[in-house]
């Protein structure tokens, strides 16, 4: 079985959580406030992560789709399990349908999306079939690239002279009402909440025991990365354009200027969010794959990757026909309050709770 390190384990999980959430700009119904959001958002992700932590330590070697037929019994546990590869299908679509109008938004405004994002899949298939030791590897040198990036836009904004921190000020000026509103149910299901894809990657650590602090660290390194953009952001282009505009990184990287010798490295945006986007999606479905392996019995996963991707790109390509609908629409309004919420945050501590009364309530392992 392939293996991967803990700080391989640690790329994987920072750049799955980045996402294309930066793109989109977490949390921009708060305005100014909304590092605020990410900062609890992330705080309640680290809440969750210890959570599925406590059920790692609590099953060994074993993953999230295998914990509830251990604890809530074979039939309704299996039942229970074969809902996260669904939900990890979907997201992966959803991840898909973000690249449907980004890229014919930013780059190639005169390439049908179905060509872009397909070519993408392609890729995506590709390191699927590699398996998750590439990945690892892949993720590795590709977070200090990320990281390097950002540490240069930050430069840049400096010395371009735009950068005004009184645009963060009042600070929660409008109350903690529109904070809160971001916070639930969008910021705690999105990035932080998605979790329990990763719980199929902790197993496959070659030291099972820093997976867990591993984990934390990464989900604490994602809050104070996109936090930090936030506030770039807001002091940059200001409340106004950050709450409205769909990509405000791509804004915020149009305002680089230093001297003559650079300006327009809006081409930067796209290449955080194509980096950050197939990490995201491929792990989705690598998370999917290995969960309908475990469910059904399969000896592999290899025959699932093609069926699995072509089904996640049908998902993207036809979950919606515009970019508000595909932002504001089904999911935000009905599936992350009432399906994200229950499979992400109730379902696991509901299954921990199980875990502990059988325990250490009736001595039992299982």
């Amino acid at each position: 079985m392939q293996r991967i390190s803990n700080y391989q384990l640690f790329s994987l999980m920072m750049l799955f959580q980045i996402g294309t959430t930066i793109i989109f700009g977490f949390g921009s119904g708060a305005g100014r406030d909304a590092w605020i959001s990410v900062i609890l958002s992330a705080a309640v992700g680290m809440l969750i992560t210890s959570v599925y932590a406590l059920l790692l330590i609590m099953h060994p070697g074993l993953t999230l789709v295998e914990w509830f037929p251990k604890q809530f019994g074979k039939w309704p546990g299996t039942f229970l399990g074969w809902l996260y590869p669904l939900l990890f299908i979907y997201n992966a679509g959803r991840v898909l349908a973000d690249m449907q109008f980004l890229i014919p938004d930013t780059l190639l405004p005169h390439t049908p999306p179905l060509f872009s994002v397909a070519l993408f899949v392609l890729l995506l298939i590709y390191g699927l079939y590699k398996g998750i030791e590439v990945l690892g590897r892949l993720g590795g040198i590709m977070l200090p690239f990320i990281l390097l990036l950002f540490l240069l836009e930050i430069v840049f904004l400096l010395l371009s002279g735009t950068i005004n921190l009184k645009q963060l000020l009042p600070i929660a000026g409008k109350g903690w009402a529109p904070i809160l509103e971001t916070v639930w149910p969008a910021g705690i299901t999105q990035s932080f909440g998605e979790m329990s894809a990763m719980t199929m990657l902790w197993p496959l650590v070659k030291k099972r025991k820093g997976a867990v602090q591993t984990a934390l660290l990464s989900t604490l390194g994602t809050g104070l990365f996109i936090a930090t953009f936030d506030i770039l952001a807001l002091t940059v282009i200001g409340e106004p354009i950050f709450k409205r505009a769909y990509y405000p990184m791509y804004i915020l990287l149009r305002q680089i200027e230093a001297g003559e010798l650079l300006d327009n490295l809006d081409v930067l945006a796209v290449l955080y969010f194509v980096i950050t986007a197939f990490f995201k999606t491929v792990l989705y479905l690598f998370a999917a794959i290995r969960s309908i392996q475990l469910l059904a019995g399969l000896p592999s996963v290899r025959p699932l990757v093609l069926p699995v991707s072509l089904f996640a790109l049908f998902m993207g390509m036809t979950m919606t026909d515009n970019l508000m609908e595909h932002i504001m629409g089904v999911h935000m309004t009905i599936l992350s309050p009432y399906f994200w919420i229950p499979l992400q945050y109730v379902l696991p501590m509901m299954l921990l709770l199980t875990a502990v009364v059988r325990r250490f309530v009736f001595k039992k392992r299982w």
